[in-house]
């Protein structure tokens, strides 16, 4: 799970690596491998940062900027009342919170939840 900033940074990086190894492609013959190699890993980066996203986070929340939550789910506080309390939950093996599953049984919508 990446902060704001980090992403920020990452992102920054990223956008250098890409234009310098392209860069270096374009200058020469024999900094053509250092170039394709930086323009690789700057290319990966930004791919890595498109697909990443912070487990167990409703899409709103994540758009929203809202603070991360307990092992990684929605932020503490109600959750809409659409939203009903499933029998469903498990251990984040990377936090080792209980995560309680919530379900809008119109729509199949999950949110993830730590159980205090």
């Amino acid at each position: 799970m990446l902060t704001t900033t980090t992403r920020v940074l990452v992102g920054i990086v990223a956008v250098l690596m890409l234009i310098g190894g392209l860069a270096l492609i374009a200058s020469g013959v024999e900094a053509g491998v250092s170039g394709l190699w930086l323009t690789v890993v700057g290319a990966v980066l930004l791919v890595a940062l498109a697909i990443e996203r912070n487990r167990y986070r409703s899409e709103a929340t994540e758009h929203g900027m809202e603070p991360i939550g307990p092992g990684g789910g929605e932020p503490t506080g109600p959750l809409e009342p659409r939203f009903q309390r499933t029998e469903e939950t498990f251990v984040d093996p990377t936090t080792g919170h209980r995560m309680q599953v919530f379900v809008d049984p119109r729509t199949g919508e999950r949110r993830y939840v730590a159980q205090a």
